[in-house]
């Protein structure tokens, strides 16, 4: 069955000699794995074709879907959305290759959610067009619990510490996953933020790794099997 879609790329791993497999968050079907034969080759042809897949890519494909296949195949695939800077642009390109990191791993599931798509490509093309990004990732982890399942619950939100294993604010602290003082106040900023008001953040580098680890630790507590991007430490180092 042949079926036409968008998709965003998340990640790319060498297969065989020639070969590509690429993992996609699509809009009509979520996280989709496909094999790309030849897309390793020295030839023009395959140069032009593993272009469309570098990290966060948004393309407009037509899959040849087959359900009892593990690994699915592309008939066409085309840029759907050209980015100006996200992957030309160093800084940028670091909060790229930490967020497709994240992404693959986090985004596992064959299930549509166009919801989540619509927001990740939004996303992406803010992200493309803005001139002050340094904090763009901390509201993106924090908006993409949403999705995931675990946005901080905000009823209470004028208590004075927050847990991360609960994702709820106390008036106590309850233990080791309570946290208060600066990544509380910048939690609070953040919730039900948009991104073009976040130029009104004024946070220092360590403030922002600081921050940035919170949020990670926050996963790793409601994703069992998550795990900090090895890219990280490039992140923090660009932005350091």
């Amino acid at each position: 069955m042949d079926i036409k879609s968008r998709a965003i790329v998340l990640s790319k791993l060498k297969f065989k000699d020639y070969d590509l497999i690429v993992k996609c968050y699509t809009k009509h079907r979520g996280a989709v794995s496909y094999l790309i034969k030849g897309g390793l080759k020295n030839s023009k042809t395959a140069k032009a074709k593993a272009v469309y897949f570098q990290p966060l890519s948004q393309l407009q494909i037509e899959e040849a879907y087959k359900v009892s296949r593990d690994l699915q195949y592309l008939k066409e695939v085309r840029p759907e959305y050209i980015y100006k800077s996200l992957h030309t642009n160093i800084y940028k390109g670091s909060i790229v290759l930490f967020l497709s990191e994240l992404l693959t791993s986090v985004l596992q599931e064959e299930e549509k959610n166009e919801a989540l798509y619509d927001y990740l490509e939004s996303a992406f093309q803010y992200l493309d067009d803005v001139e002050a990004y340094s904090n763009f990732h901390l509201l993106f982890l924090l908006r993409l619990t949403q999705f995931l399942g675990f946005y901080p619950e905000s009823s209470s939100e004028s208590y004075t510490h927050f847990n991360l294993m609960t994702g709820q604010f106390e008036s106590q602290p309850s233990g080791i996953y309570s946290i208060s003082g600066k990544n509380l106040t910048l939690l609070k900023d953040l919730l039900g933020m948009d991104f073009e008001a976040l130029q009104t953040i004024k946070i220092t580098a360590q403030e922002r790794q600081d921050f940035l680890n919170m949020l990670l630790y926050y996963f790793e507590l409601h994703l069992g099997s998550f795990r900090k991007p090895k890219s990280l430490k490039i992140l923090n180092e660009v932005f350091h």
